[in-house]
């Protein structure tokens, strides 16, 4: 069976975002895994991968770094799994804390370099939004507007509207961590076949473009991945419809790909849209700008790398005296108080 992985959570400019509810969407049973220690709900969801290996899971990254999950949702079973931190109000919790002892910890130091790390994000968006600002006047948006509405009709045309009410899932396909910028494109794009790789600059209408993609894809009776961003949580980086074999995403840094199969293609939203010689006109400002937002950028990672050590240390003494009979233990007594 296939797995997917994606993220609902990230660490943004506007702190931290959650897009568990959409996800959930048809879901009948959600369970929230209670306990402070982030390393044992992540070792019980591996567990239950493993359990559920017939059955295509959606394994949903976290954004505290690569060692943890935020959970797991089973489709074909109607159940998922969620680690309490991001649970929603409609789920049914179980406490670990009864087999597992609670510690003493103290997250505010965790919780201040986050907050440091959020402040240097939301310092690094109005920089950004600055760098936007030239590209922007310099924008055809009549051409934006034509391009776009063509590029509809050629991916719609001949495609029968969808007898259904249509859903739309929103995600992220990469955040901030203590990792680092991580994301999951690669995994996400590998079984699509028709893959869109959009280039451009800050301000190219690249979100605009896409939320209009998806909302004509919706129109139409299809389901949407809507991916948004994890630094600007307004804009969208990605719009995917599996049922259409389709995907189009934002390829410009700290997430440049480019096309390696048939059926991939680069859209240059720059190229079309912008008036020729900005990049030259406005080199300096460019540059300028440029530098003063990577580096808010990796001033937040850095303070995301200080929390994420910090948590660490916080998890090493849960763990050092959890053993792996344990975590079993604790699968096998979740999987049996579940409705047969």
């Amino acid at each position: 069976m296939t797995n997917i992985h994606y993220y609902v959570t990230g660490n943004t400019a506007e702190g931290f975002v959650n897009h568990l509810y959409t996800n959930l969407h048809d879901i009948n049973q959600v369970i929230a895994l209670k306990h402070p220690s982030v390393s044992l709900k992540t070792g019980i969801i591996n567990r239950l991968i493993d359990h559920y290996e017939t059955s295509n899971v959606e394994i949903l990254e976290s954004a505290l770094g690569d060692q943890y999950l935020d959970g797991i949702i089973i489709r074909d079973k109607s159940i998922a799994f969620i680690d309490s931190r991001i649970a929603t109000l409609r789920s049914e919790m179980i406490n670990l804390e009864e087999t597992f002892p609670v510690k003493d910890q103290n997250l505010t130091e965790v919780d201040n370099l986050t907050q440091q790390a959020y402040d240097s994000f939301s310092k690094g968006l109005k920089i950004h939004d600055d760098l936007e600002e030239i590209y922007i006047n310099k924008m055809d948006f009549d051409h934006a507007d034509a391009f776009t509405t063509e590029f509809i009709n050629d991916l719609l045309h001949n495609v029968p509207k969808q007898n259904q009410e249509p859903h739309t899932y929103n995600r992220l396909f990469g955040t901030n961590t203590a990792d680092g910028v991580v994301n999951v494109v690669p995994h996400l794009i590998q079984d699509i076949k028709n893959v869109y790789y959009i280039k451009g600059r800050a301000g190219t209408g690249k979100s605009v473009f896409m939320k209009k993609i998806a909302e004509a894809c919706t129109e139409h009776g299809f389901d949407v991945e809507l991916y948004y961003c994890s630094f600007d949580p307004g804009s969208v980086d990605m719009v995917l419809v599996r049922d259409l074999d389709f995907c189009i995403f934002d390829s410009t840094d700290p997430h440049e790909f480019f096309p390696k199969r048939e059926g991939e293609v680069i859209v240059d939203l720059y190229e079309e849209f912008v008036a020729a010689g900005t990049d030259e006109k406005f080199e300096t400002e460019i540059s300028e700008l440029n530098t003063r937002y990577k580096s808010c950028m990796k001033e937040g990672i850095r303070y995301l790398k200080m929390a994420g050590q910090e948590r660490d240390q916080i998890e090493e003494k849960y763990m050092d005296l959890i053993t792996e009979k344990d975590i079993d233990d604790a699968v096998q007594k979740i999987l049996l108080s579940l409705p047969r």
